[in-house]
């Protein structure tokens, strides 16, 4: 299979062509699809009223890429995302539930569609940098919300989405943001850091804001 990965340093505006580079796929002179597949690690946090500090999660993911155009090494890329979320040593007292100062660990796992545009710059004759953005849409297919039970300092387990128990009011499923960071290939290995800013409110509770945001780190191969 022809490789995927590609990068050429565009140094001014006006330049009409791009010389062939080839690290583990890309190819500048002509349109092509890659795929691939992502392992990471993500440091997820809650933002606003729903504070709560990073927690360690897990991403799988397969992605799948396009160059629409010969003429700039910009490619369009998607896939399907399965991430770990939440935050820990969270504080919240919304729906009265918990005592102010409960130590709260909200946990959820998501299912992400991102579409990132990323621009290839060569680096060496082996390597390509690709900074990227974009936006994701996410819902969350499970999760999990350990709290103090009030009045006592012994913890249960509730579920993440349900208002009436959870004590931060329960979270909503769906979600999107911005995902921005950059990318590095040598070969047909793959190197990826970047965040992702959490945009809706996820919080159920009204007059109540919270936004999951992330920092990700992720290894994978290129086709």
């Amino acid at each position: 299979m022809k490789k995927v990965l590609v990068a050429i340093m565009a140094m001014f505006c006006s330049m009409s062509s791009f010389a062939q580079y080839s690290s583990g796929g890309f190819s500048l002179d002509e349109e092509n699809i890659y795929w691939g597949v992502r392992f990471g690690m993500t440091a997820a946090s809650l933002s606003g009223d729903l504070d709560a500090s990073s927690k360690v999660g897990m991403t799988l993911a397969g992605v799948v890429g396009l160059r629409p155009s010969d003429n700039t090494p910009v490619f369009i890329e998607s896939g399907l995302y399965y991430t770990e979320r939440g935050g820990k040593n969270g504080t919240y007292d919304v729906v009265k539930r918990a005592p102010e100062g409960s130590v709260t660990r909200v946990g959820y796992n998501i299912l992400e569609i991102p579409l990132t545009i990323k621009y290839g710059l060569k680096v060496s004759d082996q390597i390509a940098v690709l900074p990227f953005f974009g936006p994701y849409f996410s819902y969350a297919i499970s999760g999990k919300t350990k709290q103090t039970v009030k009045g006592t300092t012994e913890s249960e387990s509730v579920g993440t989405f349900d208002e009436k128990k959870a004590c931060h009011g329960g979270l909503n499923r769906a979600s999107m943001g911005l995902k921005l960071g950059v990318g590095a290939e040598y070969n047909k290995i793959y190197l990826e850091l970047g965040y992702q800013f959490g945009i809706t409110n996820i919080a159920k509770e009204e007059n109540f804001s919270g936004r999951s945001n992330a920092f990700f780190a992720n290894i994978g191969v290129n086709l």
